[in-house]
């Protein structure tokens, strides 16, 4: 069986079909839609794809702007904005059957030497990730096995996650819990030498629980949910070099939540608790 961390990186690996057009597999799962995460990781890819690697990403922003199916391959069209003496800006078009179904802005920045630096530490100590339970070991303690579903999706997830905080079952368990959600990831798998993978990797990883921060007061994480949820747009800033398959925090919180939209910002640490990414993301959540 392929260890679903190379999966990960074939799946950002894209076909070129022209200079600055990409097209990318969509696995065929039992989803409704493409997992956001895929789409913006397979997107940057082809971004990255048209400079000449000697920058890194630095910012992306994206917009959803429709569901994509599973099984169906996408389409990236590339433009290209920007070269100029520190600074490279790509726009990236996926389309999907002839519709386009998302866009991301790219800048890649030259690396140089800043005049000074500083940053906040975490905003609060948590436990070392090799003492937490992964979240499938928490689910399975909880119900004595995984669904079969759930079963089937664990062994292809390239991530490790394990949250900080214990999973909440009940209804009555939420409440008066703040709006605020903590896990470790790292891949499962080596994901090679190519700082593109990894941005693009943390990318991907980056859309997998960022909205569970705005779930958390309203219901439990895991069980039958009461809100279909859909990312609408996604925003990252890259601060410092990292490798997506050694261990991240991944704090999150959600601001605010009105109007069948919830907002939810990231901070992004290593094992030394230096920050590496930033990222929000405002999602939609309609009652099912």
């Amino acid at each position: 069986m392929t260890n679903p961390a190379e999966s990960l990186v074939d799946l950002l690996d894209l076909e070129q079909i022209e200079v600055n057009i990409f097209r990318g597999r969509s696995p065929q799962e039992s989803l409704q839609r493409v997992f956001g995460g895929q789409v913006a990781g397979q997107a940057l890819v082809a971004a990255g794809r048209t400079t000449e690697g000697d920058r890194p990403v630095h910012s992306l922003h994206a917009y959803f702007l429709r569901p994509g199916r599973p099984g169906v391959p996408i389409v990236y069209q590339v433009e290209r904005v920007r070269d100029g003496r520190s600074f490279t800006t790509r726009r990236v078009t996926a389309v999907q059957q002839g519709r386009t179904i998302f866009n991301l802005t790219a800048s890649f920045h030259k690396p140089e030497q800043g005049s000074f630096e500083h940053q906040l530490p975490p905003a609060r100590e948590v436990p070392d990730p090799e003492s937490l339970p992964t979240v499938t070991d928490e689910i399975r303690a909880h119900l004595g096995a995984l669904p079969e579903q759930l079963e089937r999706m664990a062994r292809r997830q390239p991530f490790d996650i394990r949250y900080v905080d214990r999973l909440r079952w009940d209804p009555d368990e939420v409440k008066g819990a703040e709006p605020r959600s903590a896990v470790w990831m790292r891949a499962v798998g080596p994901l090679g030498d190519d700082p593109l993978v990894h941005t693009c990797a943390l990318t991907y990883a980056s859309d997998m629980t960022l909205l569970d921060a705005v779930r958390i007061p309203v219901e439990p994480l895991w069980g039958p949910r009461g809100f279909d949820m859909a990312s609408l747009d996604h925003a990252m800033w890259f601060h410092r070099p990292f490798r997506a398959d050694e261990w991240f925090l991944y704090d999150q919180e959600s601001p605010i939540a009105t109007g069948g939209r919830g907002l939810a910002r990231g901070r992004i640490y290593d094992l030394h608790g230096r920050l590496l990414v930033s990222v929000v993301q405002e999602g939609l959540f309609r009652a099912l």
